[in-house]
């Protein structure tokens, strides 16, 4: 958990510094979906071969690798500084270029942290260790983003992109002093490349409950997200980079007060319908963040939805871990990758097109509509996940 929260840390500094870097050098909206998509590309090319690899190797070794890939990476955009004599589209492409490969290392720690995950906790413990893993993320998550924006103003991008590093570094460190897990659960070897690539996808298409919650969040998200406006939004607001990086910490604010409590508390009987009571909710948020005019109010709005996004995270890592079999869950792992990736990366895509389409602010309220389209959708079409209950799942074998 020490480790996911430094590496988390890390990667959040890298996306706010890249993101006004890039916002800095074109100011133009669809560059920065374009960072979005220079990310998916990988995340999801990668994801099924991640966890093949993840299913037939030693989990802890692949984990690690994928790390030193992300610290490279980020030295990698702190030393573009030695270059002075880049053009602008130069410098950009060398940025997306480096995204391109945080994208690969992504892919491969998201199958084998999960797996790695299952190994070394009690099932009975599953639930409410993904709210305390969630808790973390999500306070790594807001104190990166507000840090970035200061670190930012003060050291530039080269030195916030190299202090991110070394946050990497002790990510590494923290993994490093975890020993082998016991059970170390590999492929039997009698599945072909083809058949091992399509296991987790099998799996996830044919339980009904898993894939209602990884569409509604990929929807969700992808229609009703933000994140990648915010530089826009800042500018709108009057801001500089310190209050992006404010914009950018507050949902994980709203969430870390929210996933605390589930770690006390988790989700359980009424999981599936408060899963998408939440995400409605979201959706509504980000109608009504695209029409605010008050910096605070803004930030207040989007903490609330990083409340209501939490639910969902909880829910379907609860769903996931209980319901897929050990030796699976990397490939599982990377199915569900595909769809957080899709969700974000390629949320902060169609963010940027449609920014430049229809302009910020419709662009929002139009995703926002879309996210409340689709939980109507759900709602209708899957009366098992209104009904799902967590308990009932934790107490199966």
């Amino acid at each position: 958990m020490s480790s996911r929260f430094s590496l988390t840390l890390a990667l959040q500094i890298q996306a706010v510094a890249v993101a006004w870097q890039v916002y800095s050098l074109t100011k133009d909206p669809l560059s920065l979906g374009l960072v979005g998509l220079a990310e998916v590309i990988p995340a999801v090319a990668f994801a099924l071969f991640a966890g093949h690899i993840v299913d037939r190797s030693n989990r802890k070794t692949i984990l690690l690798l994928a790390q030193w890939m992300s610290v490279a990476v980020l030295v990698f955009l702190g030393s573009l500084h030695w270059l002075s004599a880049l053009q602008v589209s130069t410098h950009t492409l060398l940025i997306y270029a480096a995204v391109f490969g945080g994208g690969i290392a992504r892919a491969f720690f998201a199958s084998s942290a999960f797996a790695f995950f299952g190994q070394i906790i009690p099932r009975q413990h599953y639930v409410r260790a993904s709210a305390w893993n969630s808790t973390l993320w999500q306070f790594a998550s807001l104190v990166g983003p507000a840090c970035a924006g200061f670190l930012y103003a003060a050291f530039g991008p080269n030195g916030t992109y190299w202090i991110a590093a070394g946050l990497g570094i002790i990510s590494i460190i923290c993994i490093s002093r975890i020993p082998f897990a016991a059970k170390i659960v590999n492929s039997t070897g009698r599945e072909s490349l083809k058949e091992s690539l399509t296991v987790g996808l099998k799996f996830v298409f044919r339980h009904r409950i898993v894939l209602a919650a990884l569409s509604l969040d990929l929807f969700a998200v992808l229609f009703g997200g933000a994140v990648a406006l915010l530089p826009l939004f800042a500018d709108l607001l009057g801001t500089g980079p310190q209050g992006l990086g404010l914009l950018r910490a507050a949902p994980s604010l709203g969430a870390v007060v929210a996933v605390f409590a589930f770690a006390h508390q988790p989700p359980s009987k009424r999981a599936g319908l408060g899963l998408l009571a939440a995400v409605a909710g979201f959706g509504i948020c980000m109608i009504c963040f695209a029409l605010s005019q008050n910096f605070l109010a803004s930030v207040t709005l989007l903490a609330i939805s990083g409340a209501l996004d939490s639910v969902s995270i909880v829910v379907r890592s609860g769903i996931l871990q209980l319901t897929t079999p050990d030796a699976m869950r990397g490939r599982v792992s990377a199915v569900n990758s595909i769809f957080i990736s899709s969700s974000n990366e390629l949320g902060a895509f169609e963010s940027g097109l449609t920014a430049k389409w229809m302009g910020t602010v419709p662009s929002v309220i139009f995703g926002g509509c879309m996210t409340l389209v689709v939980v109507a959708v759900v709602f209708c079409l899957v009366p098992e996940l209104r009904k799902l209950n967590l308990a009932n799942l934790q107490a199966k074998e």
